[in-house]
């Protein structure tokens, strides 16, 4: 059996979040203009640097085996 760490269980649920966020359900809320800007542009590029964002956390934070002393480690 497969031994997933921490990094591969967040990088799946920001997936999992970003396919949520970009369904046509919810992005059909998103209607109108915000300073001559259509609202639905600006979550488009939201969520895009959100995830973005996230990502980046994610693989400079690191996690799993790198904190416990695994194969990722500096030397010591």
């Amino acid at each position: 059996m497969l031994r997933r760490t921490a990094r591969q269980d967040r990088v799946l649920a920001l997936f999992g979040a970003g396919v949520l966020l970009l369904n046509p359900p919810i992005v059909n809320l998103f209607y109108g203009y915000v300073f001559g800007v259509p609202t639905l542009y600006l979550y488009f590029f939201g969520v895009w640097a959100l995830v973005i964002g996230a990502v980046a956390l994610i693989c400079e934070r690191g996690g799993g085996q790198a904190a416990e002393g695994g194969r990722d480690a500096p030397p010591r």
